[in-house]
């Protein structure tokens, strides 16, 4: 019985480091960050509080979706005073995500992305708008360049339908991009975060993965490029 019940230990053993290894093992693709991210679900972010340490963290994990900033609003409302923001997130409405960043400035919440959580797309935008922002080692921050373009069906469609309607879909694509590319910009002036980390990291990404799986479409930071572009400025 005692030697089954180590076989079983062992057996759970070796499944944990395969899961290990595999959220760890580099993605082929884009080779700064690994092949599962932990960024959790991509249902609606869930708001949750723990105590930890005679601190008070709400926990924000999940997808950004179009009604995050009130829910967001109301939970720091009802669990005021809030000492720190964890995130977890695979992205999701960018406007939101630039929308909830600019509240948590508002409120002067330190963010942080902890160790083995991961932060991507329009999860940048919420951790940023911490005043105080802190990456700890095993944690990423993880960009991308953002693209009107994912949907290709859309697109075949309209080349089908004739020249007019690509030349109109291609100047709609045009328009958001540079609109969006400057939100971007007005956001990282305000957050006190280098704009660099658009030109030489965020648009240096394929915005589409190309056929062949050729190009890195997003970029996990290291922790010296978190604080030197200040992403992150407190360690």
């Amino acid at each position: 019985m005692r030697g089954r019940a180590f076989a079983c230990l062992a057996a759970f053993g070796l499944a944990l480091s395969g899961t290990a290894d595999a959220a760890e093992r580099a993605d082929p693709n884009n080779p700064s960050c690994p092949q599962q991210p932990s960024w959790g679900s991509t249902q609606p972010m869930q708001l949750s509080v723990q105590q930890r340490g005679g601190r008070k963290l709400l926990f924000a994990e999940g997808a950004i979706d179009d009604n995050l900033v009130p829910r967001l609003t109301a939970a720091v409302e009802r669990n005021q005073p809030i000492d720190e923001i964890w995130l977890r997130s695979p992205g999701g409405n960018a406007r939101v995500g630039n929308q909830a960043g600019m509240l948590i400035r508002k409120w002067g919440i330190p963010t942080r992305i902890p160790a083995g959580w991961a932060c991507f797309s329009a999860c940048n935008f919420l951790f940023m708008g911490g005043a105080i922002r802190m990456v700890d080692p095993g944690g990423l921050f993880i960009v991308h360049m953002f693209t009107h373009t994912g949907d290709r069906q859309t697109i075949e469609a309209e080349v089908l339908r004739g020249t007019d309607n690509t030349v109109g879909l291609i100047g709609d694509i045009e328009q958001d991009s540079a609109l969006l590319a400057s939100e971007d910009n007005d956001f990282l002036i305000r957050m006190g975060v280098s704009r660099k980390l658009l030109t030489e990291v965020m648009y240096q990404q394929k915005a589409v993965a190309e056929p062949g799986g050729h190009g890195s479409t997003r970029r996990c930071l290291t922790q010296d490029e978190v604080h030197r572009y200040n992403v992150a400025n407190f360690r």
